[in-house]
């Protein structure tokens, strides 16, 4: 599948907000479903857009996307934000380390390497900064995520795992050095 990592558009921050949130509750990622406060960050791609990077994955300019519902380019397959340098969206990275988050890929384009397109993206990104290496959380229920993250390198680093809200889970950190 031919796939175009790009920064969202500001007329598409909307739908991504609401892509992510929808991926998240239905493969049931959120501890309290329609009613998780995090829902509402996850809608924010706004938001996210003013302190960090919301990039999209769509199909190449001039394809027609045969993946969702047969529909003309621009539609959005994916989508990942990716914090570079700190900031608000930074949980775990420390100096010298990047981030992504909120990684979401449309149910009907999963299996075609968006997912991987996206994270190579923000993997290539903290390599253009200068960055020593690229860190994560994520959910130990988000199995194909892990999967991906160690075919690229990612090894966990059990040291840095926390938890957002004291009594849930724990998220899982992984981390990929680049240099």
């Amino acid at each position: 599948m031919d796939i175009a990592i790009r920064t969202a558009r500001p007329e598409e921050l909307e739908a991504v907000g609401e892509l992510t949130a929808r991926v998240y509750l239905e493969d049931g990622l959120l501890d309290f479903g329609d009613d998780d406060p995090y829902l509402a960050v996850l809608r924010d791609a706004r938001g996210r857009a003013e302190h960090a990077e919301v990039l999209v994955a769509v199909p190449p300019p001039g394809s027609v996307s045969g993946s969702v519902s047969g529909s003309v380019s621009g539609e959005v397959l994916g989508t990942v934000t990716f914090v570079g340098r700190g900031g608000r969206y930074a949980d775990v990275a420390g100096p010298g380390e990047g981030e992504f988050r909120a990684l979401a890929v449309h149910p009907r384009a999963r299996g075609r390497g968006v997912g991987e397109a996206l994270v190579r993206e923000c993997v290539e990104r903290a390599r253009a900064l200068g960055l020593e290496r690229v860190v994560i959380s994520s959910q130990d229920r988000m199995r194909a995520a892990h999967r991906l993250y160690g075919r690229l390198g990612f090894v966990r680093t059990p040291h840095r795992d926390w938890e957002p809200v004291p009594g849930l889970p724990a998220l899982l950190t992984f981390a990929l050095a680049l240099t």
